[in-house]
């Protein structure tokens, strides 16, 4: 803890008349009151309230927001009273302390409508004095740096609270910087692993790269010398928090992240600002939609700077911020700014914005009859900077992270709405799927019975929870029909060796292959992931051996008398695995038709034509030939890739028929040779996976003669 003397020499290096007298009472009346209470560290309690004047100072505040912090857990925590403070301290400072202790004892984290109610509590305490939130925020900050020291449950509530709150709020109030080190501090403790992470590979990049900050540093400051202007050039890495949640936005990996470093070049005139944006953009290849100019368009905090993004040394994106001193003032201190002294007065700069307005027109709202719920609502629309909130046709509010689209703001209602849905109105206007959501703005949902997610809607989400949903439905999706698949290559293989397939083999197989269920077996058969060889091995490998040797294709069926021969029907081509038929023709032997193939119909009055078939166990030779279509791009070296494709599920092309050619995308004919139905799945399955195949199916033709 740093004594008396030291905190006054702090004071004294930005306001030489401060009263140091008044501090040094201070002082020890809190050490008085706070005498024999300890932290939870073990250290003396009075340590706190120290260190969160100290961190006032480097805001350069005022002699009695530097008493308050001192005195401020005195009326909560010790005998000393209201009155004790406005008598030793005066009315001021009594005031003060007195909005401390009451945000203190607000619950900002509790249930919604008291957090309403809560929320109008904070934002009345600081339209009377904002100097109030600026100690509460310095005692959060201290609170934030100390935390290991509480239980685990209490530091997970404390960073929660933290990051929804005060960061937020920090920022809100243009203090940037106090933001960016309690959102740090907050992901600490939620996301350890993850913060961990990204400063190893901060590490690794810095090992591979060098000292990137340094020498572009160099780069920009030569630059500036060379076009004559004084500016001073400072670089820093964004801290791990930002990236995390850049990478989570926008679902980039670590690698595939652009501009981590921020450069911030700090000059003398708002002249100079635009002509070091020329010397910066004739250097470096400006990055396109990546400029903002808030000098001309300040923010609403009084935010002024001009932000570019560039093309930096070894192409490494980086972002550049250019301002004067006067404007740094502000971007660093935001509402403290109007309380910081300089050389013993207060300072007049003209870029402070009193954010006192934004409060006061909130809380005059609150009293004009709006309710806690409405509130609250609009104290977020204008506090998270970087979410937006928008309305249920029935007046709800949905928080969203900037950039998000109707197909979000369906699935944060609820996933059944979601996956359901199948348009949107913004305002009452129907709009694309894919509309960027603004604050304020009514969204209404339109929904469709039948109606299943689609692939596409992966990327036009941002929000974890709609991705998530998406690629839960499609994998429920895909799974049941590859269940349905797998069931019955399992039936056809377990066949082939003479068992069926019961629930009971179906788990000893999962079992034996470290799978989860009988379910998962059948999937992964459907999907191609596993053979239904593979389970015949696991659960009976002396009979798998037996099937080893091919099958002589022209005794593959079975059920034929002695003197018939048999051929495939041209119209269904059945291949082994696939329940069969036969129909026999005079002087033609047997026609085997694939059981489900409509061309039987026209022999329902003739049965004494027809003929019970099956295939023959065992492993049949790939000489069946079947016809697939496919619709595929036209363009360069497609064609190759998917003969290749074919090839490589040991498939042999014995014919390919163009049908159909456009600008665009051809569709052809392709005649395969395969050994039974699961090869068959096995083709169609890696055509359908190739990007560059636009559709696939097997190809029946009804016209064609048996």
């Amino acid at each position: 803890m740093i004594d008396v003397d030291d905190l006054i020499a702090l004071v004294r290096n930005y306001n030489p008349h401060t009263n140091a007298e008044l501090i040094a009472r201070a002082f020890d009346y809190g050490l008085l009151m706070h005498a024999g209470q300890f932290r939870r560290s073990g250290e003396p309690y009075f340590t706190h309230p120290v260190a969160v004047a100290a961190i006032l100072t480097e805001q350069r505040l005022d002699d009695a927001t530097i008493v308050t912090a001192l005195l401020h857990d005195t009326i909560e925590d010790t005998k000393s009273t209201y009155a004790e403070i406005a008598r030793r301290f005066g009315e001021e400072i009594a005031e003060l302390v007195d909005g401390v202790t009451k945000l203190t004892n607000l619950q900002l984290s509790s249930s919604e409508t008291k957090q309403a109610e809560n929320f109008r509590k904070l934002f009345m305490a600081m339209s009377k004095d904002l100097r109030v939130i600026l100690v509460k925020l310095a005692d959060r900050l201290h609170n934030m740096r100390t935390i290991k020291s509480l239980a685990p449950e209490k530091q997970a509530q404390k960073a929660r609270e933290t990051m929804d709150i005060y960061a937020p709020l920090a920022g809100r109030m243009g203090m940037q910087w106090m933001r960016e080190e309690l959102e740090d501090l907050a992901f600490k403790v939620l996301n350890n692993e993850a913060r961990a992470s990204i400063i190893r590979r901060f590490i690794t990049l810095q090992k591979e790269s060098g000292d990137l900050i340094h020498k572009i540093t160099g780069d920009i400051s030569a630059e500036l010398e060379r076009a004559g202007i004084e500016a001073d050039v400072y670089g820093r890495a964004k801290k791990p928090y930002s990236i995390w949640r850049k990478m989570q936005e926008k679902q980039l990996a670590f690698s595939r992240l652009s501009d981590i470093y921020g450069f911030r070049i700090i000059c003398q005139s708002e002249a100079d600002c635009y002509r070091i944006l020329g010397v910066i953009h004739q250097r470096w290849r400006a990055v396109p939609g990546r400029f903002k100019d808030y000098i001309s368009q300040p923010k609403t905090n009084g935010y002024r700077s001009i932000h570019t993004t560039v093309s930096g040394r070894d192409g490494k994106r980086v972002e550049v911020q250019i301002r004067t001193r006067q404007m740094h003032e502000v971007a660093e201190a935001g509402v403290a700014a109007h309380w910081s002294y300089r050389d013993g007065e207060r300072t007049q700069n003209p870029f402070a914005v009193d954010p006192t307005r934004w409060i006061a027109t909130l809380t005059e709202r609150f009293d004009q009859g709006e309710d806690y719920d409405e509130f609250l609502e609009n104290v977020k629309l204008e506090m998270y900077s970087d979410q937006v909130f928008c309305f249920t046709p029935k007046g709800d509010v949905i928080q969203l992270p900037r950039g998000a689209t109707p197909l979000d703001f369906a699935y944060a209602i609820h996933t059944r709405i979601g996956n359901s849905c199948v348009g949107a109105k913004v305002d009452g206007i129907r709009v694309p799927l894919w509309t960027r959501l603004k604050n304020g703005q009514s969204v209404e949902i339109i929904t469709a019975a039948g109606q299943r997610p689609q692939v596409s809607w992966i990327d036009i989400v941002v929000t974890g929870r709609a991705k998530a949903a998406i690629r839960r439905s499609l994998r429920e999706e895909d799974r049941e029909r590859f269940v349905k698949l797998g069931q019955e290559l399992a039936r056809v293989a377990f066949e082939h060796v003479g068992r069926k397939v019961t629930d009971k083999a179906l788990r000893t197989a999962a079992k034996t292959l470290g799978l989860a269920s009988e379910t998962e077996v059948l999937a992964r058969i459907g999907s191609a992931e596993l053979t239904a060889r593979d389970v015949i091995e696991a659960l009976y490998p002396e009979l798998a051996a037996r099937t080893t040797e091919e099958i002589d294709a022209h005794r593959a069926v079975a059920g034929l008398a002695a003197d018939q021969s048999f051929r495939r029907a041209n119209c269904c081509q059945p291949v082994p695995g696939e329940r069969i038929v036969g129909i026999t023709y005079r002087g033609q032997g047997v026609v085997v038709h694939a059981i489900d193939c409509p061309a039987l119909v026209e022999f329902e009055n003739q049965p004494q034509r027809w003929v019970d078939l099956h295939w023959h166990s065992g492993r049949h030779a790939p000489v069946h030939g079947v016809s697939l279509n496919l619709t595929i791009a036209n363009d360069a070296g497609v064609l190759g890739r998917i003969c290749t494709l074919i090839g490589e599920q040991k498939a042999n092309i014995s014919d390919l028929t163009f049908v159909d050619r456009k600008p665009d995308f051809y569709r052809l004919i392709i005649e395969v040779e395969l050994r039974d139905a699961e090869h068959l799945h096995m083709v169609l399955t890696a055509l359908e996976a190739e990007s560059d195949v636009a559709h696939v199916e097997r190809y029946r033709d009804l016209g064609r003669k048996p």
